[in-house]
């Protein structure tokens, strides 16, 4: 895809690396999230990819109203995000840290280490209506916006 650079098509304005809060001592770490303080919305549903074989990718959607915070809980993979001006590759492997899209990002998780968890905290509940899956679909709704 032709990267268009133009500070307002950034897609930093669309997605965010946030660093969680972590508490640390001898018995371990622990890192929590509060909807509302830590990402700009109330935790409507919370799901997890785990034993993703070795090649496959998973996401390759985007969302019209659905904000999200992707967080790699146990090994790594990396997310391709786009928001249709440009496209980057972040690599997720630390379990304090978490990916925020607010809406309209394509996503695309690729290349999962053995043994990787994606927790996902989102803004809705699932909504069929709410997913753009097909790209061109994406490109046209993103550009429109």
């Amino acid at each position: 895809m032709e990267e268009i650079k133009n500070p307002k098509h950034s897609l930093s304005n669309a997605v965010e690396l946030l660093d969680l809060e972590r508490l640390s001592d001898p018995r371990g770490n622990l890192t929590f999230v509060e909807g509302g303080r830590h990402i700009p919305f109330d935790v409507k549903r919370v799901y997890y990819l785990y034993d993703v074989p070795a090649g496959e990718s998973r996401g390759g959607h985007a969302h019209h109203e659905l904000q999200q915070l992707i967080i790699a809980v146990a090994g790594s993979f990396d997310v391709v995000l786009d928001n249709g001006y440009e496209r980057k590759t972040v690599t997720c492997n630390r379990p304090f840290q978490g990916i925020f899209m607010k809406s309209l990002v394509w996503r695309e998780l690729e290349n999962f280490s053995s043994g990787a968890v994606c927790l996902v905290l989102a803004s809705m509940r699932y909504e069929e209506s709410d997913y753009i899956r097909n790209y061109d679909d994406f490109i046209s709704v993103a550009r429109k916006g």
